[in-house]
């Protein structure tokens, strides 16, 4: 199978992380693909129209994104019902924490483009309002900690846990652990699964702090 990856994207590592976790990785090789909103890889498009990754082309030739596809679908090569719990309470709660953890991650990223905009382009509206959504996700998050101790290894406590690690890798001003003990010890045990440990977010250089906005 082939991956269209970068070492520095939250929804890559999701990936990453599942396939160590499910014992696939060794099946997969990495095509590193640069994507960014302005710029476009014409390789990576004659397979994924939107221009993003992850990108996976399985070995009969299927096509499939986004993270949340790809990760489901190698947990069905794996046998289905590792990641993915088939229990309906587990399940549901697993894929709302999925998409509360990519919600994240998503807020996160756009605020960054936000910032890189530039003095007298940047909206310092939207950026307050990216804060206050980051803010009430992750306490929410916080709440949520003795659920995630509960359940162990799956697709919502893998999400939340490469989600919490994008705010330390690219980090927007928050300085999330504080006030939120239950999910700081969380994540600090949480990241030192092997699957985790395994797929480190990577940059070359490190990012200029972007401030942090709130509403008043």
């Amino acid at each position: 199978m082939k991956l269209h990856w970068s070492p520095a994207s939250p929804y890559v590592r999701k990936v990453m992380v599942c396939a160590h976790a499910l014992g696939l990785s060794d099946q997969m090789y990495w095509v590193r693909s640069r994507v960014a909103p302005t710029r476009t890889n014409v390789q990576l498009m004659e397979e994924n129209p939107l221009n993003k990754i992850p990108t996976l082309v399985t070995d009969d030739g299927q096509v499939l994104y986004d993270s949340r596809v790809i990760c489901e679908y190698l947990d069905m090569l794996a046998g289905g019902g590792m990641l993915f719990p088939a229990d309906p309470d587990r399940r549901w709660q697993a894929l709302t924490w999925q998409a509360l953890a990519d919600g994240l991650a998503d807020i996160a990223v756009a605020r960054r483009d936000e910032y890189y905009r530039g003095d007298g382009h940047r909206s310092i509206a939207h950026q307050k309002a990216f804060a206050t959504k980051m803010t009430a996700a992750l306490d929410l998050m916080e709440r949520s900690a003795p659920a995630l101790q509960k359940c162990g290894l799956n697709i919502g406590t893998i999400a939340i846990g490469v989600a919490l690690g994008y705010l330390d890798f690219r980090p927007v001003g928050e300085a999330w652990r504080e006030g939120r003990p239950a999910l700081s010890a969380w994540e600090a045990e949480f990241s030192q699964r092997p699957a985790m440990l395994a797929t480190p977010l990577k940059d070359q250089g490190a990012p200029p702090k972007i401030p942090f906005y709130t509403m008043e």
